[in-house]
């Protein structure tokens, strides 16, 4: 019998959030959520679907909307958005067990519906109906749905035949999906194929799935490596993970990574006080996962305008450990060597690798000494202060004498979710 998956998407789920919570139809008001405080260059997170209908594009920028149209623009609020999230996924475990769902991104889940249509005497389309439905009557949100009999199958279901379709709703199986998309234009339009992949395809004159299928496979698996595998198996529209893959699924090493692009060009100097607080705010997130890292890997990208590659470095810690007194002096002695002085800086990303337990177990080297020990307690202590403290008044509770220098951006990205305004109040 071959399963049955939904990919549910949530139409324009920003823009449609906030027309709600203004008590206006969602499909026919103009408006896009972007951050006013910001410059014309800001990118609007989501336009709502009659925007789209003037050609305005999704993800665009301020500045490129047509003169001519009157629309509302709305400032971000993040934690509102997660909130409708959590209640829309609400309305489907009320149906659907949890083990049958997997949430993709804040606006769009995957739900096996195999066991369930004989169980609610729907079809596979009645029911996507039916949650679509239920979303739209208890939030006002819209959703598109795509129907397949694998997960990728459901995901191209939703990217490229529910858009078309007057219900919003794509259903594809393996032969329909080779009868209806095999000779489909771009090939970018297909999930997980980027600009990058196309242009190597097009190197072997491949424009289309029809193309990736019938292609010899031994050229495909030297140019792309094991990932051809993936190629070919979505070129005949195969895919073997199923949502118990997904649910049993652990890493091997696990990792949290930060990044930051900044609002304008920062000297070096500059730079390294923000790499500080992020490493501050690292440490911090580590001690209250219970998290140590053995290394820090830092990559940063100069100015906007300067075509030069991004400087990278990986430091082996002294130990394996979460205290800011070991990792950001050792991780800032890595930025000082890597990172041309006279460059401007634009963007910082940190990554803290092969996370392990916190075991509480020092190993000392022979040249440590209990000065030494003593000190990583203090600093466990201040850490453990500075979090209780937080937790309980807000992120901005307490913060370091560096976060209140002009530059510095921990305070304003405390008050953010995802880089963007939470629209919560102001903490203190």
């Amino acid at each position: 019998m071959d399963r049955c998956y939904l990919c549910i998407d949530l139409k324009s789920f920003y823009a449609s959030v906030e027309c709600v919570e203004r008590g206006l139809d969602p499909m026919t008001t103009n408006l896009v959520v972007a951050d006013p405080s910001r410059t014309e260059k800001t990118i609007c997170l989501a336009v709502s679907p009659s925007m789209k209908a003037l050609g305005v594009r999704n993800r665009c920028r301020v500045f490129e909307i047509p003169k001519g149209i009157d629309y509302i623009m709305a400032p971000p609020r993040m934690q509102k958005y997660i909130d409708y999230a959590a209640q829309i996924y609400g309305i489907y475990i009320g149906y659907i067990s949890p083990e049958d769902i997997h949430v993709y991104s804040i606006d769009e889940a995957f739900l096996d519906v195999t066991g369930y249509l004989k169980r609610y005497g729907k079809t596979p389309k009645e029911m996507a109906l039916f949650l679509m439905n239920e979303v739209a009557r208890r939030v006002g949100v819209r959703a598109t749905c795509g129907i397949g009999t694998n997960l990728y199958l459901a995901k191209i279901a939703l990217d490229i035949t529910a858009k078309h379709a007057d219900d919003f709703i794509g259903i594809l199986n393996e032969g329909s999906y080779r009868e209806t998309l095999w000779d489909h234009e771009p090939l970018t339009d297909f999930w997980r194929v980027g600009k990058g992949t196309a242009a190597r395809l097009e190197r072997f004159g491949i424009r289309t799935m029809r193309g990736i299928a019938q292609a010899d496979e031994e050229s495909l698996y030297r140019e792309f490596g094991v990932d051809a595998e993936l190629l070919i198996d979505h070129a005949w529209g195969r895919e073997p993970v199923t949502m118990q893959d997904i649910h049993t699924y652990r890493p091997r090493t696990n990792s949290i990574s930060s990044g930051q692009v900044l609002f304008r060009d920062y000297t070096f100097d500059e730079a390294r006080l923000i790499l500080r607080e992020m490493l501050d705010a690292m440490c911090l997130e580590l001690v209250e996962k219970g998290m140590e890292t053995p290394s820090v890997t830092l990559t940063v990208g100069y100015s906007n305008g300067l075509d030069l590659p991004m400087a990278r470095g990986t430091v082996k810690l002294s130990r394996c450990t979460n205290a800011d007194r070991i990792i950001i002096p050792e991780t800032v002695a890595v930025y000082d060597r890597v990172v041309d002085p006279e460059t401007p800086v634009r963007r910082i990303y940190l990554s803290c690798n092969n996370l392990t337990e916190e075991t509480g177990i020092r190993q000392m080297s022979f040249l440590a000494d209990s000065e030494d020990d003593e000190m990583l307690k203090k600093n466990r202590k201040v850490q453990e202060t500075m979090l209780q403290l937080k937790e309980k008044f807000g992120k901005n509770a307490v913060f370091r004498a560096m976060d209140l220098k002009e530059e510095a951006t921990a305070r304003q990205r405390n008050m953010q979710i995802g880089g963007h305004r939470s629209g919560e109040d102001d903490e203190a």
